[in-house]
């Protein structure tokens, strides 16, 4: 099976606010790339292959440049690049990539590493789900949520 590609951004110590739960950033990059590992081994082969051509890239939170587009801080991940299918062209440059933002997962999740695990699963389905053209209830549809 391919593994997927990922890229880490940034690294860093990560405290829930309200919390004790204090969690090195390389620990959440080893449990978002084991969680979007096994997420892909669990795929349907017809998604699998085309889910192994897109890369994973973790970061702990967006970018200013992505601020600046009028992204909330606290998005949990991103699909940018054409759908499953599409060329890329003038008003499409980038390939298709999918963002996880491990910072915000974390806080999401309150601390909780299996809430953390679950919540990064489901972010990567939804975005994966956009490179493949399909909303939520296609994701429901087929039993990916």
């Amino acid at each position: 099976m391919d593994r997927p590609a990922f890229d880490v951004q940034e690294a860093g110590k990560v405290t829930t606010p309200g919390h004790n739960a204090t969690i090195n950033f390389t620990r959440l990059t080893t449990l978002a790339r084991e969680t979007v590992a096994a997420t892909q081994a669990r795929l349907p082969a017809a998604v699998r292959a085309p889910a192994a051509e897109v890369p994973v890239h973790l970061a702990a939170v967006p970018g200013d440049d992505l601020l600046n587009e009028g992204f909330e801080p606290d998005i949990l991940g991103l699909f940018t690049g054409p759908a499953h299918g599409d060329e890329r062209g003038a008003d499409n440059l980038l390939p298709p990539q999918i963002f996880l933002y491990l910072d915000n997962l974390w806080d999401f999740a309150d601390g909780d590493v299996a809430v953390f695990r679950k919540e990064v699963r489901l972010t990567y389905l939804h975005e994966l789900g956009h490179y493949l053209g399909w909303d939520e209830d296609d994701l429901v549809a087929r039993g990916l949520d």
